[in-house]
């Protein structure tokens, strides 16, 4: 026999608790409205006991004769009135026959109650006088030191009164019929979520194809909605997954191809030293100078290869502190004077004083780098890149623009992938690493902001992005 589902165990322990408090309940309604009917038949006959010791006051006679007149005339069905005093000595009986007499009834429990309290009554209690179940209630008159009992005969028909009614336990069953329905349907779908969710992870621990029929269809329920949501989460994430080993493949092959070109130059120019040792030092000292430009480039690939993945594997790692923008800039526009004036470029630098944001100083560094390097590299001749910044709420919203010759608009969804070159021949002799704007962009992500970037209409691009202040 297998094992219990988790739904048909919930079903079973919801029901059980139920039935439990159902049980309960019953027995607690029973109980309860036969306290309530007995109280009232007791009410009841205090009442009686009450308005015949008023009557025989009033009219001040308490003999055996006028005692049964009152009985008669004023009785219930089978009433039986028994009058003692303090002592237990019995007064008056109106079943007893004329001449016999009642054993003492100090001892009777309602006698008792009724000396003590001033009010007693006895159920279902044989009586040794008549040698029948009588229902009594005594009341105590110490005025006249006196306790008046009436009591009814225990037959069928009081028994019947002061039974409970049974239809709330009809009603009771008629509750626990619907609810064991309506939790039956409710415990089955969510076994059937569990069943399809099962399936769904075994078939995912096997790397089996989860488009099967057992997954498709769930209940139409919020259960339902979680399990189909669970499924499609994994699904997306499968996906991701098998794209970015798509991407790590392409990546690993660009760094590999990207690699290959310093150090098949390298190895070309020390080959040739090496072969040739009667080779003029003049040209020697040139090959040497290639193989440290060559070596130049290598450096600065690895290098962005490293920061992309220390990026990408621990961005928490990074240090925040302020990073004051407005002199990293002024930084770079020094280091950068010198490869600007080459080419005629200017940098028209348009930040206020003092901007800051809480980042890392290194990457931030490398956003304002890149952009400039990318700017000097592909703005062409004679151009001029400006910066700006203007505060927006918590965020410093930063322009890096210039009016050079621009991208081709259908490069430019593409500009910060890895390795993009829009002219691979022209940007591997202009020194790109082709990683540069892909660094900027995972920068500007850690820090919590957007980049974008367009053609400007007059010409050249326009770097859009926000930084977290």
């Amino acid at each position: 026999m297998g094992r219990l589902s988790v739904g048909m165990k919930l079903y079973a322990s919801i029901m059980t608790i139920f039935v439990l408090f159902a049980v309960a309940f019953i027995i607690f309604q029973q109980s309860r409205e036969k306290q309530f009917k007995i109280d009232t038949l007791d009410t009841k006959l205090q009442a009686y006991n009450d308005r015949m010791e008023e009557n025989l006051r009033l009219h001040g006679r308490y003999d055996s004769t006028t005692l049964r007149q009152y009985v008669a005339t004023h009785g219930m069905k089978g009433l039986r009135v028994t009058i003692t005093d303090t002592r237990g000595n019995v007064l008056f009986d109106n079943k007893l026959p004329k001449g016999q007499k009642a054993g003492n009834h100090i001892n009777r429990p309602e006698v008792r109650q009724a000396l003590a309290h001033g009010k007693g009554s006895s159920v279902d209690r044989k009586s040794k006088t008549m040698n029948h179940d009588y229902f009594y209630s005594a009341t105590f008159y110490p005025d006249r030191n006196v306790i008046i009992r009436s009591a009814l005969p225990y037959d069928d028909d009081l028994a019947e009164s002061l039974s409970a009614d049974q239809h709330y336990i009809w009603f009771a069953l008629g509750i626990m019929l619907v609810l064991t329905i309506v939790l039956w349907r409710f415990t089955s779908r969510l076994s059937r979520n569990i069943n399809n969710l099962r399936a769904f992870a075994t078939k995912a621990d096997h790397n089996e194809s989860l488009d099967t029929e057992d997954l498709v269809a769930f209940p139409a329920d919020e259960l339902g909605e979680i399990a189909e949501r669970i499924i499609k989460i994994y699904k997306r994430l499968e996906s991701t997954r098998k794209e970015q080993d798509v991407l790590k493949r392409q990546l690993t092959q660009n760094i590999a191809h990207e690699l290959k070109t310093p150090v098949a130059s390298i190895q070309g120019y020390l080959e040739t030293i090496l072969g040739n040792p009667g080779m003029s030092d003049e040209t020697r000292q040139l090959f040497m100078q290639r193989c440290f430009a060559q070596s130049q480039r290598l450096t600065a690939l690895l290098h962005d290869i490293s920061t992309l993945n220390r990026m990408d594997d621990a961005p928490e790692m990074n240090d925040f502190s302020d990073v004051d923008i407005t002199q990293t800039m002024t930084t770079i526009v020094a280091e950068t004077s010198l490869q600007m004036a080459e080419k005629g470029m200017t940098m028209d630098n348009r930040l206020p004083d003092n901007v800051k944001v809480m980042g890392n100083h290194s990457l931030i560094y490398s956003i304002f780098r890149n952009l400039t390097d990318n700017a000097i590299a592909y703005a062409g001749t004679n151009t001029t890149i400006s910066v700006s910044a203007w505060l927006e709420e918590d965020k410093w919203h930063f322009r890096f623009s210039d009016n050079g010759v621009g991208v081709p608009r259908e490069h430019l969804h593409r500009l910060f992938e890895r390795f993009y070159r829009v002219d691979k021949g022209r940007s591997r002799k202009m020194g790109g690493t082709g990683l540069g704007l892909a660094i900027v962009k995972n920068a500007v992500l850690i820090h919590g902001g957007t980049i974008s970037v367009e053609n400007a209409p007059e010409g050249g691009l326009v770097f859009d992005f926000t930084l977290r202040k």
